[in-house]
Parts: structure tokens; sequence; C-alpha cells
């Protein structure tokens, strides 16, 4: 089955290529496209966090891969994609939860946003916490090691 998406919003930001670590410092603006802009965001002011559903839009169609090691660390263990958060995916899709910093016509400032500038964003959503994981959430070791200076 195919699907037909268009970009509703793209990332403007400081970071131009697709680094897996250091995003602490980076504050992002979301331009959210089309006529209607303004329209669509009314109410979202309200709310702390968004979900972000966006293309990684640097990454080729002959680099997905559909299992390995993480970040192609051997120390890691060899998972399959759907294991793994890498951009490399048969979709080419990411997923983010950022905090809105504030909110001006058209524009979304938020940080915790792990998307580079030029960033195509196929969705926005509120993050409502009684659709967060209930209970206690687990991961492999490896998780860790491998997340240790993202936010950083």
């Amino acid at each position: 089955m195919e699907f037909s998406l268009k970009s509703l919003a793209i990332v403007k930001n400081v970071r131009t290529e697709p680094i897996d670590d250091h995003w602490s410092s980076i504050h992002s603006t979301i331009e959210v496209l089309g006529e209607n802009a303004e329209e669509c965001l009314r109410g979202l002011e309200s709310f702390s966090h968004i979900e972000i559903v966006f293309v990684f839009h640097k990454a080729k169609d002959e680099q997905i891969v559909l299992s390995g090691h993480p970040r192609g660390n051997p120390n890691y263990p060899s998972v399959g994609i759907f294991a793994q958060r890498k951009k490399d995916r048969p979709n080419r899709l990411g997923l983010s939860i950022c905090e809105i910093l504030k909110i001006e016509n058209r524009y979304i400032y938020v940080k915790g946003l792990d998307a580079i500038d030029g960033t195509p964003i196929l969705d926005i959503k509120p993050v409502f916490p009684q659709l967060l994981p209930q209970g206690e959430i687990r991961n492999p070791e490896w998780v860790a090691s491998l997340m240790e200076h993202y936010w950083e």
C-alpha cells in the first residue's frame, strides 16, 4: 500500500548535518506552511510539549538498512531496524517530543527537537500525558551507553 504525504512545516536551526549527539543546545523554529497555518496552531500554546513526525530528508535510499549494529558500533549487538531509532530506516520517518518555548504567528519555537535545519515535518501533535507509556519502560543495557551524550 502506498501513501502520499506532504510537508506541513519545516525545521529551522543551526544544525545542518545529521550528527547523533549533543542536542541540548539546539533550539529550533518550526515554520508551519500554508495559508491556514495560524488556524491550525490555535490552542496549541496551552500545551507544554508537542510530538513531531518528520522525514530524515538527508538519508538516502541506498543507505537504508534492515539490521545492524546501532551507529555501526560493533560493541552494540546487531539488531533489526525496528529495535533502533537510526535515520537509515525504510520509510525514513523520525519522531520526537519537544518542549514548546513560544508560538508566534506561524512559528513554533522549541527545544529538544532532534531534527536538522530544513527537515520536513509531516505532523504536529500535542502531548497528552494519558497517552504516554504507563508503567516502567524497559530498554536493553546498550541503550544507556548509546544515548549517554545525546542530550549534552
